[in-house]
């Protein structure tokens, strides 16, 4: 092990966090001696010094640290200094991380665009449309869930995105026609956001140049609801992710499928070994909190949605929150947040610190899902994926376009050769997302401004600089300093956006309702059934639900969740009705003898098969 003097050498802002001696820290990081890469320095445990203080609650060394603009985006082992901070339980530090961590985000997006943009610049130009697309095996839920079309110009170093979908506000969908052009110049670019509904342009010059701003306060109420929820990380296990040609035929005759997806012959693959995790941790919520949660409706457990940071909270849990009650001043944190670990044990790399670790015990639960998906992949698509497609996901990120993350770390993998003209991958637990390219130069549907020269070899898309002219009637208003979403955020965003979306009734303003909600989906009642839960409130009470009902989608639920890895179960996410022992092994059973046909039928196709071969091979 290192003596005390060996890591006062080697981890000097370390060991200072870790003494607590914040006075000490600030001389360090105002010392000239201390880089940038000193400040974010791992230690043998992986973590900075910012996420060590945050870890060992030392607040005070947290506050210094952000002075002088650590990372707060770092993660460690899948969890940011947010979240971390956030199981902390200290709100005050939580709202100042977040608002370092969204104005370093700020200067990092407005810096990272130019970039894109020159990269851009030597790419042939195009048009292509990205249609999303989600579908579900729940019964007719995907009529409730939205979609929409991104149409893609590009031309030099502009680019411009036309969207529909905006964003989830109130409980509802909000959608429109708005544009996002990009213009590259010389090391600085312009994102113009032109709302055409409203008639009006924001124009945002992509510069580091900040002035005094010190941070990008959170939106109101933000911080308190990420402070009575779970913290929940979703991510797809690309690792274990791979591929092979789906088949087509009977009996011995297969052959590799192929289908035609707008005009392109594509070779369909399958992704086995697709899996979705969801983690949760609840060590910052108090009983009451997590008993006022509880409540939530048996529908919430049947999907098995992931909590969210700003899900709204129930009326039972909002009333705790609100009721007086004395700050934690973090009395819930352990005496000592080392936990009886020394400093040479800690930054040792011999000591394991699997079973006992610094800071508040995690309490997590872990949720996985098997998926496969999907994709159709051509050889003769006239985009590149690398040079044109990618770059553009990057821009849409910065619009904070939902899901576009996913699908890039999806694409950005080892996959077969060809252009993904069509991607099918999970993005919750009931929940996929089919995205398509079409309309590739306008061949299929004409685009104002857009054509094409078709050569000998090739065809060659000429966009017209007049897609990324600002229509003169409307009004300009003044930039504002956005906050940029990424995938902590966006996750959040979209669960609580499908999670109420569920449970509302869908009304259609010109009174015909062709919209089916998941209560009417799964019980096939009418509007009108008085037994439909109203505004998405439900229990377990025979009014709402049977007892028969609610037994089987408790089951439905447990055979949704196959695997529960951590210390702690979490009850409150399970309904209070009991199911029947007998129903929940029908369901069992009935999962068996499916997984023994589907066995014997790929047994006998592989028998004949081999037959036929050796019927080949005797003639």
């Amino acid at each position: 092990m290192k003596s005390e003097s060996e890591i006062q050498s080697d981890f000097l802002l370390h060991y200072l966090v870790w003494k607590n001696d914040f006075e000490a820290l600030e001389r360090a990081l105002q010392s000239e001696n201390t880089t940038a890469l000193e400040k974010e320095k791992l230690d043998p445990r992986g973590r900075t010094p910012l996420m060590l203080a945050v870890k060992l609650g030392n607040f005070d060394c947290v506050k210094c640290l952000l002075a002088a603009k650590c990372n707060a985006n770092f993660e460690c082992d899948g969890w940011s200094v947010v979240q971390e901070a956030v199981c902390s339980g200290n709100e005050d530090v939580v709202t100042s991380l977040i608002e370092v961590r969204d104005l370093q985000r700020h200067v990092r997006r407005v810096t990272h665009v130019p970039n894109l943009l020159e990269h851009l610049l030597d790419a042939p130009d195009f048009y292509v449309e990205i249609k999303w697309e989600f579908t579900s095996w729940v019964p007719l839920m995907s009529r409730i869930c939205p979609s929409d079309t991104y149409k893609v110009y590009k031309r030099g170093a502009n680019v411009r995105i036309d969207t529909t979908l905006l964003e989830y506000n109130n409980g509802n969908w909000l959608r429109g026609n708005r544009s996002y052009i990009f213009k590259g110049q010389k090391f600085t670019a312009k994102m113009i956001e032109i709302d055409h509904d409203r008639e009006e342009v924001m124009v945002e010059d992509m510069s580091n140049e900040i002035g005094d701003v010190a941070g990008i306060p959170p939106p109101p109420g933000a911080v308190k609801a990420r402070m009575n929820a779970p913290v929940t990380i979703n991510n797809i296990d690309m690792e274990k992710i791979s591929f092979e040609r789906n088949k087509t035929g009977i009996w011995g005759w297969r052959s590799d499928k192929n289908e035609n997806i707008n005009g392109y012959e594509c070779k369909v693959y399958g992704a086995s070994n697709v899996e979705f995790i969801t983690k949760s941790r609840t060590e910052h919520l108090r009983e009451e909190q997590l008993r006022a949660r509880s409540s939530r409706t048996p529908l919430h457990n049947f999907l098995g949605l992931a909590e969210d940071d700003y899900l709204p909270i129930s009326d039972e849990a909002a009333a705790i929150v609100d009721s007086p009650m004395e700050e934690p001043d973090h009395e819930e944190y352990p005496v000592d947040p080392k936990n009886g670990i020394t400093a040479e044990e800690y930054f040792s790399e011999d000591f394991d610190l699997a079973e006992r670790d610094i800071g508040r015990p995690k309490k997590t639960v872990s949720k996985v899902q098997r998926f496969k998906a999907n994709l159709w992949l051509s050889e003769e698509y006239p985009i590149n994926l690398q040079e044109q497609v990618l770059p553009i996901l990057d821009l849409m990120s910065t619009m904070a376009s939902p899901h576009v993350q996913k699908l890039k770390d999806f694409i950005t993998m080892q996959l077969p050769s060809g252009f993904p003209v069509r991607i099918e991958i999970p993005l919750f637990h009931v929940l996929n997302a089919c995205i398509t390219f079409g309309n590739v130069f306008a061949l299929t549907t004409p685009v104002t401004n857009v054509s094409t020269i078709e050569e000998d070899d090739r065809i060659t898309c000429i966009v017209d600089d007049r897609c990324f002219d600002i229509p003169t009637n409307y009004r300009v208003r003044g930039a504002e300093m956005r906050r940029q979403l990424t995938l902590e955020d966006e996750d959040d965003l979209l669960q609580l956006a499908i999670e109420q979306s569920l449970v509302e009734t869908g009304n259609d303003p010109n009174g015909s309702n062709d919209k089916v909600d998941i209560w009417e989906a799964l019980r096939g009642l009418n509007e009108g059934d008085e037994t439909r839960p109203q505004n998405g409130n439900a229990g377990c009470s025979l009014n709402i639900l049977s007892a028969e009902d609610a037994q089987l989608q408790r089951a439905l639920q447990e055979s949704l969740i196959p695997n529960h890895t951590g210390e702690m179960m979490n009850n409150a996410q399970l309904p209070s009705c009991p199911i029947d022992p007998d129903l929940a092994m029908a369901i069992r059973l009935s999962q068996m003898d499916q997984q023994k046909y589907e066995m014997d039928l790929k047994e006998e196709e592989d028998m004949l098969e081999n037959v036929l071969k050796l019927s080949l091979e005797e003639k």
